[in-house]
């Protein structure tokens, strides 16, 4: 049986939840917080790699001079991993 690492953080979560005794709406509302809280950190993570994959690539091409491959990573960080715009 295959099991993803997701579905392996559910069933660890509800389980623990579970060993402490009944669920109540609090245990499972917390729980979805943690699993939420869990992916959103992923993906900041993911997505601060995807920035400094950028950066690097930028560094790498010798087009650029440093200072501005800084800030594509400083803008790309800025605008792609916080969800906030331009201006």
């Amino acid at each position: 049986m295959k099991c993803s690492k997701r579905s392996l953080a559910v069933i660890t979560v509800f389980s623990l939840s579970l060993g402490i005794g009944i669920l109540g709406a609090n245990d499972t509302g917390l729980a979805a917080q943690a699993l939420a809280a869990a992916q959103t950190a992923k993906a900041q993570r993911q997505c601060i790699s995807h920035c400094r994959a950028r950066y690097r690539d930028c560094l790498r091409i010798d087009q650029l001079p440093s200072f501005e491959c800084r800030e594509i990573y400083q803008d790309c960080t800025r605008y792609s991993c916080t969800g906030l715009g331009p201006g």
